[in-house]
């Protein structure tokens, strides 16, 4: 029972500013990399989405474009969710809640907030939903 109080430990502000710090490096990172797979064209109404390549009209430039293009989309998609995850745990950082887990309001086990810093469940919690 001791060891799991010390794992269950309130966030130190320490620790807390170290976890916001990462969370902004990586969101920054994210930003830069959706940048990079958006399309460049001023004129296109949304600029979030992947450009498709052109390589030529034979069939096997065809299917590497589209390869290439799925490929891109599914890239994208991640980094979109992943950046949805920074965005709400920044979130909770601002309002005060970060830490605490969603579905049984008990503090998150530090050791899976500093591995995961976007976690909003505690392992138990997590666990038993993936278990449903």
């Amino acid at each position: 029972m001791g060891e799991n109080n010390k794992n269950n430990e309130i966030l130190d502000a320490t620790t807390l500013g170290r976890i916001t710090a990462s969370l902004l490096k990586q969101k920054e990172q994210i930003a830069k990399d959706l940048a990079d797979l958006a399309r460049k064209d001023p004129h296109e109404i949304d600029s979030r989405t992947a450009k498709f390549p052109e390589y030529g009209d034979k069939p096997d430039e065809n299917a590497q474009e589209i390869s290439e293009y799925s490929a891109t989309v599914a890239t994208e998609k991640v980094l979109e969710d992943t950046l949805e995850d920074i965005d709400g745990a920044l979130k909770r950082i601002e309002k005060g809640t970060y830490g605490i887990c969603k579905y049984c309001q008990k503090p998150i086990n530090i050791k899976r907030l500093e591995a995961r810093p976007t976690a909003s469940s505690c392992v138990e919690c997590k666990t038993e939903l993936q278990s449903e």
